[in-house]
């Protein structure tokens, strides 16, 4: 759906609408959601200093130097979405052979870590404990900044990387729900969940037929 359709339609829509409330809301509302949305970065102050890379260095540059990372892998994101807009509909090799630079480009970053650094493949499970909530929190604090942000070519960006968001948190409600609902013994239950006002009001219902006819 486009930007015009319903919300129920449109996540774009859907996704506005949820921030509907910084329209109206003042300077020292927008400054105290900044601070709030702050809270997502302490995630990632607490982990990095856990990662192998890191080599046990509890030094401030340790951190600083971890927005690089964050920096680097928003720039690949930004080339990825850029080429796919320009070359998937019509020119479909070129946005392939992004894909394929971007994932030699990841390779030998891995391998040039793992040969002069301390860093383990443990240490990129880690790290999205580290770097996930900060994203989140970067999409926050760029939601504020909407009115100088949606003219530029960052907000598309932004756009992009919030509905990958929702479609990584949608994969992780859902999943639990579509393996319960695979293994035996817990359909009934799902169902029985589902439709539990259905089904108490069909009880009150028997119970009242059951009582006139007793009646009678």
């Amino acid at each position: 759906g486009s930007v015009f359709a319903k919300a129920e339609q449109s996540w774009e829509r859907w996704w506005y609408e949820e921030q509907d409330h910084l329209k109206v809301t003042g300077l020292w509302g927008k400054l105290l959601e900044i601070i709030l949305d702050l809270r997502f970065f302490f995630f990632q102050y607490g982990i990095v200093y856990q990662l192998g890379i890191s080599a046990g260095n509890n030094s401030i540059a340790v951190y600083l130097l971890s927005w690089i990372y964050v920096v680097v892998v928003s720039g690949i994101y930004a080339v990825v979405v850029y080429a796919r807009n320009k070359y998937s509909a019509k020119e479909h090799i070129y946005y392939r052979l992004v894909q394929f630079l971007v994932i030699i480009l990841a390779i030998l970053v891995v391998v040039a870590l793992l040969e002069f650094t301390n860093f383990k493949f443990v240490d990129i499970l880690t790290s999205l404990l580290a770097f996930l909530p900060t994203g989140w929190g970067l999409i926050l604090i760029a939601q504020v900044f909407r009115p100088f942000l949606q003219s530029t070519i960052i907000w598309s960006g932004v756009v992009a990387v919030a509905r990958l968001y929702d479609i990584l948190f949608g994969v992780i409600v859902m999943t639990p729900v579509a393996l319960l609902s695979w293994l035996p013994g817990f359909q009934n239950m799902q169902t029985r969940i589902l439709f539990n006002e259905a089904f108490s009001r069909g009880l009150r219902i028997s119970q009242i037929v059951t009582g006139k006819k007793s009646q009678s």
